[in-house]
């Protein structure tokens, strides 16, 4: 064969190559939902698994990877999956709440694909409908950083995910019947540790015969634990018996590195600490996730960390939290904990070079919640006076068709000190502006406030009511970029949040029951120069039903896995056929 002909089909081949791996990489994941029956806290109970597990497994991708997940709903109602803290940059479409998403009827699989782009760190994801997270369906996101990237701290020597949560013997329909009839959730049977009850640290508290979850580490070695609160309502203190726990990262911030020895993490919160097997391992330890702001007379999540030459079991009282009396002990913890101004990211360039304190303030929303109140005869939460209703028809497929009538643009920035209505009520705020959201907390318990799409700045908190003057407490410096706060009763938090990502997105009570009784709202961030069009796998419900195609054309379940496999065929036959050409 001529060499200019061989040097014509090898460009060739490397531009098909080239092509092909051109874009980001892809990850695939194949999930089919169900019940299991399990016995978490030593009685049967119906639980849901993905893949016959429980919790569900950890989906890891790297920065910029796109990730496609293929979801069967075998459970006998709608389901949706949302991705906590993952913030589908320009593609509210993939988010899984009732507001952007028709939910997955039962029988059916539809496929999720979504970018994590520009995102490092620990999060995870829960359903999104029905009060079904008190059942389970939850698991751990791993999103890493690309090896161009520098991380702030030496590769630990393992990486594990513990998704800690309080935990009901009632199953999830019979809870949310209760909430609806004025039964409060009350306090949880139990706390879990990945699904498992407690060790057995106490024969007259937990009884015999419950699976627990052992920590297996090597002395001297330094393990990354991301810590997840996936449970109901219930704010839980983590600790490690005689262990220091170095906080690293929180929900793709990361943080100034500190020492601490207990951390109170709230509903929906995620961390990440450096734990350094430092001691002698003559027996092992406990580690701990303890009810917090409840009364409880019930067990600890008690967790065992084994050390390779551990001489004996773990023993003794649980590690004391000396401080739990003191209510000013988990406010000042929070506001201990600060953003990293030096270290960069998904991207090269520093947290700190975003200076968000130097920004011009466009909007002000003074939100406040309520306990549950009747309102026309029913059970309902509020924020500014309004529970949020749920239209048949999701908001972004009403705001893509133009439909006229489910929802309007009219949250009020304020507390509206009227009688309290149930409205489809939706803030609207400005493509690229800075706006400054103040949560009121006038419950009497501990709420956390989750906001889909976005990190956001923690720029202050503190007890009693807010006002103009409580922004000379605002940190405008580094205060950390989360995307779940907690709000301590009787108190408010701030945030700030610089609207650069276009969609529908959801805040809401991360508290299951006040968000099931309808405290949450969405935002509507539109980029008039950018279309959002409806991904063609879209299930439509409400008035647009008759859009929906046959489910069985919409998406074959594990067939989108095929592709790369089909290009490497192609590629491997294209590089045989070259190369016996040139051999002749």
């Amino acid at each position: 064969m001529h060499i200019k002909s061989w040097c014509f089909l090898l460009n060739l081949f490397v531009g098909v190559f080239s092509f092909a791996f051109a874009s980001d990489p892809f990850v695939y994941y194949d999930w089919t939902v169900s019940y299991i029956t399990a016995s978490p806290l030593g009685v049967q109970q119906k639980v849901i698994a993905i893949n016959g597990n429980f919790p569900g497994p950890i989906l890891e991708a790297t920065t910029n990877w796109n990730v496609v997940v293929n979801v069967k709903n075998n459970l006998d109602e709608p389901l949706l999956l949302t991705w906590n803290g993952i913030q589908h940059r320009k593609n509210s479409w993939q988010d899984g709440v009732l507001g952007t998403n028709c939910p997955i009827p039962a029988g059916w699989n539809w496929t999720y694909a979504f970018q994590v782009k520009d995102q490092i760190g620990s999060f995870f994801y829960f359903p999104s409908t029905n009060f079904q997270a008190a059942a389970g369906g939850f698991g751990g996101i791993i999103v890493n950083n690309r090896d161009i990237i520098p991380v702030p701290f030496g590769t630990p020597d393992g990486d594990i995910t513990l998704t800690i949560g309080d935990w009901f013997l009632k199953s999830h329909k019979d809870l949310r019947k209760n909430i609806e009839n004025g039964v409060d959730l009350g306090s949880p049977d139990g706390i879990l540790f990945n699904g498992l009850g407690p060790y057995r640290y106490d024969s007259t508290i937990v009884p015999e015969g419950i699976p627990y979850q052992v920590i297996n580490v090597e002395p001297g070695k330094t393990y990354r634990f991301r810590v997840h609160n996936v449970g109901a309502s219930t704010s839980l203190n983590f600790r490690i018996q005689n262990h220091n726990m170095l906080l690293v990262e929180t929900e793709g911030s990361y943080t100034v590195q500190q020492n601490y020895t207990n951390m109170d993490i709230h509903v929906g919160q995620s961390y990440s600490f450096l734990v350094t097997m430092d001691q002698t391992g003559s027996n092992d330890y406990y580690i701990v996730a303890s009810p917090r702001f409840v009364n409880s007379t019930k067990a600890s999540g008690v967790a065992i960390l084994h050390y390779s030459n551990s001489q004996g079991p773990a023993s003794g009282p649980l590690p004391d939290l000396s401080s739990e009396s003191d209510p000013s002990f988990s406010i000042n913890q929070a506001k201990s904990i600060r953003r990293n101004l030096t270290t960069g990211a998904a991207r090269p360039n520093p947290q700190g070079s975003f200076k968000y304190g130097e920004i011009t303030v466009s909007n002000v929303y003074l939100i406040q919640n309520k306990p549950p109140q009747l309102i026309n005869g029913k059970r309902h939460t509020t924020l500014n006076d309004i529970s949020f209703f749920i239209p048949s028809t999701p908001l972004k497929l009403a705001q893509q068709f133009n439909v006229l009538g489910i929802y309007k643009l009219d949250f009020p920035k304020r507390p509206m000190n009227r009688p309290p209505v149930v409205d489809t009520s939706v803030i609207n705020s400005t493509y690229k502006g800075f706006i400054e959201i103040i949560l009121q907390n006038s419950d009497t318990t501990i709420q956390s406030y989750h906001l889909d799409g976005y990190a956001f700045f923690v720029v202050g908190m503190d007890y009693g009511v807010w006002t103009e003057n409580s922004r000379s407490e605002y940190n405008k410096l580094d205060a950390v970029a989360r995307s779940t706060t907690q709000v301590f009763p009787g108190a408010w938090t701030a945030i700030m949040v610089y609207l650069d990502n276009a969609g529908l997105w959801n805040l809401r009570a991360q508290n299951l029951d006040t968000w099931y009784l309808g405290q949450e709202v969405y935002l509507s961030v539109v980029n008039p120069e950018v279309s959002d069009p409806v991904p063609e796998n879209a299930i439509y419900c409400g008035v647009l039903s008759s859009l929906q195609r046959d489910q069985a054309q919409r998406v074959r379940f594990s067939e989108a896995s095929l592709v790369p496999i089909v290009i490497t065929r192609i590629l491997i036959t294209l590089i045989i056929t070259f190369v016996g050409i040139f051999t002749k």
